[in-house]
């Protein structure tokens, strides 16, 4: 009796750390969906602050700074391509494999313009307009690849945290469209077509945001680091309502990155309390 006993225990023991990698090798669906989902996200913010860096440089009196930062931007979208998990369906692996197409060929590019500037001083503008190009079916893609995993998986990004996300793009989209109407480029050569207004794109900021603090479900943290975003927004909301009038794109790009990294932040903060 005890030898059996015994060798039940061991039995146990020998079987659940089998068990535990198992588990691990082989997680659950909605635990996929979710961690892609967070990977695209920052895919699609990293892939948006880099071509707003690349407009920021491409200035008047271009500064270095910029030309890194829109590097380092693509070596993170980069970190978070290679780690999107392969337990995909088949249609969902296909537009993982044009994503990653679309954004080598946007690497180039992004690469290819920067090289230009620091070399000859400028860059012309239909390889602008092509990067442009390259950035928006970047972003485009990956948006569809979250929206496909989303519907064949038994998961969604919880309210909260999917609304703190699109404010965070939106803010990022913003500035960058400012960068590039600021800047030699002018409001021509956007790549996904004739853009929103920026006085428009302003006022869905600030509904988002109110909407974001009304809801019941903040916490003494959460309600906290809106007003701080709220502080900041303020401060450059009238000049981009306002943006034909008078052109201040380094002090929106500094106000814009500190609100877009409070809102990755919040983002963050919601995923925790799942809501």
């Amino acid at each position: 009796m005890k030898k059996s006993f015994l060798a039940l225990c061991m039995s146990l023991l020998i079987s659940t750390p089998t068990a535990l990698i198992a588990a691990e090798q082989h997680p659950e669906p909605s635990t996929i969906a979710a961690t892609v989902s967070t990977d695209l996200y920052h895919i699609r913010l990293a892939v948006q602050r880099s071509i707003g860096n690349f407009y920021m440089f491409n200035s008047a009196e271009p500064d270095q700074r910029y030309a890194d930062a829109a590097r380092q931007n693509l070596a993170l979208s980069q970190q978070h391509l290679n780690t999107l998990a392969p337990q995909l369906s088949p249609a969902a692996l296909a537009l993982k494999a044009q994503l990653l197409n679309d954004f080598s060929a946007y690497r180039r590019q992004l690469n290819k313009v920067i090289d230009d500037i620091q070399q000859q001083g400028y860059s012309d503008l239909q390889p602008i307009a092509d990067l442009a190009q390259y950035n928006a079916h970047v972003l485009k893609n990956s948006q569809d690849l979250a929206q496909l995993i989303a519907q064949e998986q038994p998961y969604q990004v919880p309210q909260l945290t999917q609304l703190a996300r699109e404010q965070s793009l939106l803010m990022q989209s913003i500035a960058s469209d400012y960068a590039a109407r600021s800047t030699s480029i002018g409001a021509s050569f956007f790549g996904d077509g004739e853009k929103q207004p920026l006085d428009e794109l302003t006022q869905l900021f600030t509904d988002t945001l109110t909407t974001l603090q009304k809801h019941p479900k903040n916490t003494t943290h959460t309600q906290q680091s809106l007003r701080a975003i709220a502080v900041k927004w303020r401060y450059i909301e009238g000049s981009l309502k306002n943006y034909n009038d008078h052109s201040v794109p380094f002090v929106i790009e500094k106000y814009a990155t500190s609100i877009t990294q409070s809102l990755e932040q919040l983002a963050a903060q919601y995923a925790l309390l799942n809501i």
